[in-house]
């Protein structure tokens, strides 16, 4: 019973995903491994993209919840991040960029190493995990995505989720089918 309601929540919030955000690309824009590109001084328009309006609105929408701000973002070592403030939750949003395949690799096992990977794998972009305290990583090209809920309560979001791993799960989905180009 429990992974059919997960199921649902995940389906739902790629839906919502899609829905909100999917549709201002087409096919042709998805990039290929020869586009990728490498990380730079400055953040790439998909990082920024998880602290944008549009992320807030398809967040909002996956979760049920208005967010009441988002802080301002920051870009420290090729991380780019910002909070999502709610009334009773705050969840942090990550995107470390790299330049190679291997690079990105070695970030991504290193995270599940250093967060505390669960055993299995996500369905998410190249590659994604749940950490044992909920929170989700996932890779994407040379980018990897950490959504960070350790500040979410039980019952978070609306209708209330079963836990606030399920949150990080609809964030992530949300998220990925926003990332087009990343």
């Amino acid at each position: 019973m429990r992974r059919s309601v997960l199921g649902s929540v995940l389906i739902l919030a790629l839906a919502l995903a899609l829905g909100a955000c999917g549709s201002k690309a087409s096919p042709a824009a998805a990039p290929t491994s020869t586009t990728w590109v490498p990380a730079g001084p400055n953040p790439s328009a998909s990082a920024k993209m998880v602290c944008s309006k549009e992320a807030q609105t398809a967040i909002n929408a996956s979760l049920g919840v208005a967010v009441l701000r988002v802080t301002t973002p920051t870009w420290v070592d090729h991380v780019y991040s910002c909070t999502y403030v709610y009334r009773n939750a705050r969840i942090t949003l990550s995107v470390k960029e790299m330049s190679t395949t291997p690079e990105t690799t070695t970030y991504f096992d290193a995270q599940g190493k250093a967060l505390g990977r669960r055993p299995g794998s996500l369905a998410f972009g190249q590659g994604a995990f749940q950490t044992t305290n909920g929170d989700v990583v996932a890779r994407k090209d040379w980018k990897v995505l950490t959504v960070d809920i350790s500040k979410v309560p039980p019952n978070f979001g609306q209708p209330p989720m079963l836990n606030a791993g399920s949150v990080a799960l609809s964030v992530t989905a949300t998220i990925l089918g926003c990332w087009t180009g990343a």
